[in-house]
């Protein structure tokens, strides 16, 4: 079975020590701490080997979806702390300012498909561009932004086909017409079971969906039926 769980992002937005207690007694065994802020790397990066994550079969660290050239250096530095312990590390393409500095990264980095208000990294096609410049570099599927993007679900399975082999984490929650993550809807799920038999069953599930800590183990649920049900052959 797939590892699953949640974004820190998802349980109490700025703040990754909440969100961890709050899933201390949950089933997550799969974990995204996020630092979507600037301002939250280092402070994250400083407590990674103080937080109590031994409950967590798969790690990893959410970079910050926006930051300038000057700031860039040092993320990578701070992210690279975190790759060192085993962390993943998923990163906006459209974020990067130069590309090929990401590959000291190597195969912890974990470039994500981009929602429709983007200009680039939200198809098949584009995403080969950065691929190309970082061979090591995986995948974290956001199958609410492939959907957003074409609702009939077929560039969400070009970029599976495309990229398969390189899937390491998949975001699912549900995107508005705004691009703001919500609970998955009936037809969310119907439309991700159409595609979750071309997930690599080694990838793990992060729910990014907000939810109230007594709906962790709700949703939770609902991620692993939709996509734990239908693993390929």
């Amino acid at each position: 079975m797939r590892p699953s769980g949640y974004s820190t992002g998802a349980i109490a937005l700025g703040d990754f020590r909440a969100a961890v207690e709050r899933l201390a007694n949950s089933s997550a065994d799969a974990i995204e701490l996020s630092a979507l802020r600037v301002s939250e790397l280092r402070p994250l990066v400083d407590a990674l080997c103080s937080l109590d994550l031994r409950q967590y079969r798969y790690l990893s660290v959410h970079a910050p979806s926006r930051f300038s050239a000057a700031e860039e250096e040092e993320i990578i530095a701070l992210l690279a702390q975190a790759s060192a312990l085993s962390f993943f590390i998923i990163v906006h393409p459209d974020s990067m300012h130069r590309v090929q500095d990401w590959e000291v990264l190597g195969e912890w980095l974990c470039l994500e498909n981009m929602d429709k208000r983007k200009d680039v990294g939200r198809t098949a096609e584009e995403l080969m561009p950065f691929f190309d410049k970082l061979p090591l570099a995986g995948l974290c599927f956001d199958i609410a932004h492939a959907r957003q993007v074409d609702g009939s679900m077929i560039e969400a399975y070009r970029i599976l086909q495309s990229h398969h082999a390189r899937v390491r984490q998949v975001h699912i929650s549900e995107v508005s017409t705004s691009s703001r993550h919500t609970r998955m809807s009936f037809a969310a799920m119907s439309d991700f079971r159409e595609i979750a038999a071309f997930i690599p069953d080694t990838a793990a599930i992060i729910v990014e969906a907000p939810v109230e800590a007594d709906e962790i183990e709700l949703e939770l649920a609902s991620s692993r039926a939709v996509l734990l049900s239908n693993v390929q052959q």
